[in-house]
């Protein structure tokens, strides 16, 4: 577990001035991308925020301003891909941070040799921050499994294993992007409720869902456990995470082995990976009503008990084509908490591990659909329209019960309380395209 170091100091300001307001990356968050310039085809490479800039982590690695294991995650940062700065583990990642911090602050000798490294956020295009090898999507937010499994079986909403086990499947890691994506709507089988057979079609019920992302770190080898006191040694970061669902599809296909056409046509991930060290502030208890079964030995440490949880806000917004059209703002629809969860990032990896499952740098875990305990709270507009049986109207007139086409879903995140500077995601955006028509 990361313990708060002289990086989080709330009273450290950067001679990079626009990091010094109410920015999302300020010098106390420092995060990862990848990027390039836009319009050019020049490689992409890492980068860290730092107010409205992108500081290039290839031009900052060739300076060789920085000495040891923070030279070295400064070279492994500058790659076209984020896997070998993940796969350097917590002590490198932990210097580069303090190194960058140090050269960042108001007064720093290496001033004049990184402001040569700055690029405006605005003109830069990003990439997909690493290679991610596999992907694991989880179901952590007890008040989403709730809210949809009273839609399906109102006499028995939760099913016995929830509160006993971290519930999770093998999504696909090739249909994942970066923020801006953009995709057609999906098809696949649908069946009516009074239909003798399904058609193949495409979905009516898409929708989106509120996750976080989170990218491992250090690797491990097949038969290798992760114990719950060292799992958040292997977490490189957390993203923002829209893990789109066709809800029509998925009802018809889940059972008996889950979702498959219903989620492996998109997801689409935040451009910057904010690092679990500079969360570290932000850290909260994780408790279990006592009448609920606390988590078995292997799940279970003082450490996760004491600050396992994170308090991170999280807020959904949707702008319509007419809205972009018209030039009107998003509208924001909901709004949750990652301190909801029902289980902590330590314990998905724990439990990832158990059975000797190695882990490699640059997977990702998906937290799963964000809910809070109230109906506003809901992290998808299946629980927002309790199942499609309520519209809900928005600021220009217009009506959602699920996605239409051309709709852009705005996923924004951050960190925020009195005594520690504001961490923030950024954002994640996607957009819905209409069916491409079969042949």
């Amino acid at each position: 577990m990361t313990l708060l170091n002289e990086t989080h100091d709330v009273n450290l300001s950067s001679w990079v001035t626009s990091a010094n307001n109410t920015s999302d990356f300020p010098i106390q968050n420092l995060p990862f991308a990848t990027f390039r310039k836009n319009g050019t085809n020049e490689a992409n490479r890492g980068a860290v925020a730092i107010g409205d800039y992108v500081l290039d982590m290839a031009a900052v690695a060739k300076l060789k301003l920085f000495t040891g294991i923070a030279q070295e995650a400064a070279e492994a940062a500058a790659q076209p891909t984020l896997n070998a700065l993940m796969a350097l583990g917590k002590e490198a990642n932990s210097a580069l941070r303090l190194a960058l911090s140090k050269a960042l602050r108001i007064g720093a000798a290496e001033e004049s040799a990184l402001k040569a490294c700055l690029v405006a956020q605005s003109e830069v295009t990003y990439a997909m921050p690493c290679q991610i090898g596999d992907y694991t999507d989880f179901y952590t937010s007890i008040h989403h499994a709730t809210a949809v499994g009273s839609l399906f079986r109102p006499d028995n909403p939760l099913l016995p294993n929830y509160k006993w086990v971290p519930i999770g499947y093998h999504g696909r890691a090739s249909t994942i992007d970066i923020s801006g994506q953009e995709f057609p709507r999906p098809h696949g089988q649908l069946k009516a409720p009074d239909a003798d057979a399904p058609v193949l079609a495409p979905c009516k019920r898409l929708d989106y869902e509120l996750e976080m992302g989170i990218f491992i770190g250090e690797s491990t080898q097949l038969g290798e456990r992760i114990s719950i006191e060292k799992a958040e040694d292997h977490i490189f970061g957390l993203c923002l995470f829209n893990d789109w669902s066709a809800r029509d599809i998925q009802a018809w296909e889940y059972q008996p082995l889950g979702p498959f056409l219903a989620k492996n046509f998109a997801s689409t991930i935040s451009p910057w990976i904010v690092t679990t060290e500079a969360l570290a502030p932000y850290r909260i208890n994780f408790t279990r009503p006592e009448s609920d079964p606390q988590p078995l030995p292997y799940l279970t440490s003082e450490a996760n008990t004491q600050s396992g949880g994170l308090d991170i806000q999280l807020e959904c917004l949707i702008q319509t084509e007419k809205m972009r059209n018209d030039n009107k703002a998003a509208d924001k629809v909901s709004e949750s908490n990652f301190k909801y969860s029902y289980w902590t990032i330590a314990q998905l990896v724990t439990h990832h591990s158990v059975n000797g499952c190695s882990m490699k740098a640059g997977d990702l875990l998906g937290s799963g659909t964000q809910s809070g305990p109230i109906h506003e709270q809901a992290g998808s507009m299946l629980e927002l329209s309790r199942g499609g049986k309520e519209t809900f109207t928005l600021s220009n007139g217009e009506e959602r019960t699920f996605l239409e086409d051309g709709d852009t879903v705005i996923m924004r995140g951050y960190c925020q309380k009195e005594g520690a500077a504001r961490i923030g995601f950024g954002e994640v955006t996607g957009t819905v395209l209409p069916a491409v028509p079969l042949v």
